[in-house]
């Protein structure tokens, strides 16, 4: 699935990704490919992003997702 992170400022990271883990203002999840659609409040805490053998990981402070048609933006 594509996934794009992106901050006020600029894009942190786009890409493609097998598995996201997210800080969700109820409880970490996860995303993966074909995922239903949604949207998301994020609290403060570690965003995962795995492709393959490749692990992408943030400190975020809170923000949002949304996954629609296997694409990920979450805004930070």
């Amino acid at each position: 699935m594509q996934v794009e992170v992106l901050s006020p400022d600029k894009t942190l990271y786009t890409g493609e990704a097998d598995v996201i883990t997210l800080p969700g203002a109820n409880g970490s999840f996860q995303i993966m490919a074909n995922h239903a659609a949604m949207i998301a409040n994020l609290k403060s805490g570690q965003m995962e992003i795995k492709s393959g053998s490749d692990v992408h990981s943030f400190e975020v402070s809170g923000g949002l997702v949304e996954v629609l048609k296997n694409k990920v933006v979450v805004l930070v």
